[in-house]
């Protein structure tokens, strides 16, 4: 039986999960530097050992409500089509094994947020996991205009 390992994390209530074979790492939240008319999701970049890091609100990114860094607070690096970027997320809560059969398909109305992002929805135990796809959160066309942010620094 093929099992998924998820990175766990939490934006408000909602729990998410993202494939740790996309994930380089999570550090602890640190000051960004903004980046002058960078789209509202884009929280700036940090210097994160020497490689210059975007930096992404995912709450920006579905929609939600902002909410002050706390010690919670934690950037999950990713790498997604090429480029390695950080995802501001409120807490990283486990890395998940999950059993292929719990997972199904997102339903229409996924909790408010955009549902282009949504893979799959995993039930384990009392919980839903709504499992993302990284590489539709970060667009081609974002992708380009990351790329031409980084070039300048």
């Amino acid at each position: 039986m093929a099992t998924l390992q998820q990175v766990v994390f939490k934006l408000d209530k909602e729990e998410y999960g993202l494939n740790i074979m996309m994930v380089n790492g999570i550090e602890k939240y640190q000051e960004v530097v903004k980046v002058p008319n960078a789209p509202e999701y884009i929280e700036g970049m940090i210097n994160l050992r020497g490689e210059v890091l975007p930096i992404f609100s995912l709450r920006k990114k579905f929609n939600l409500a902002d909410k002050p860094h706390d010690d919670e607070t934690k950037i999950i690096v990713v790498n997604t089509n090429g480029i390695k970027v950080g995802f501001v997320v409120d807490s990283v809560e486990e890395i998940l094994q999950i059993e292929e059969e719990v997972i199904e398909v997102a339903p229409t109305i996924v909790a408010g947020i955009n549902r282009k992002y949504i893979k799959s929805v995993a039930k384990v135990d009392q919980r839903m996991i709504v499992l993302i796809d990284i590489d539709l959160v970060v667009t081609d066309e974002e992708k380009i205009s990351l790329g031409e942010v980084i070039a300048e620094v």
